[in-house]
């Protein structure tokens, strides 16, 4: 899940929260993804198309990333 702007003062219960800027969008017919610079972590988040444009999206806007560590996918870099 991705928060525009600050999520200081929100009570969620998920305690992953990575906060960084907005490096890249692809955004496909249903789906996009969302490239976010988290200083040493780099991470890629796949939303739809229509939470893009809701939270008007755009690079270069600090983002939050929140994370259920159920929901954790990881590649092995090549």
């Amino acid at each position: 899940m991705l928060v525009k702007g600050e999520i200081a003062g929100m009570k969620i219960s998920a305690r992953n929260k990575i906060s960084g800027r907005v490096t890249g969008i692809q955004k496909g017919n249903a789906m996009a993804t969302v490239s976010i610079d988290g200083g040493s972590l780099k991470l890629t988040s796949a939303i739809t198309r229509q939470a893009i444009d809701e939270l008007q999206l755009s690079n270069g806007d600090a983002v939050t990333a929140v994370i259920k560590a159920t929901e954790v996918v990881l590649q092995k870099a090549a």
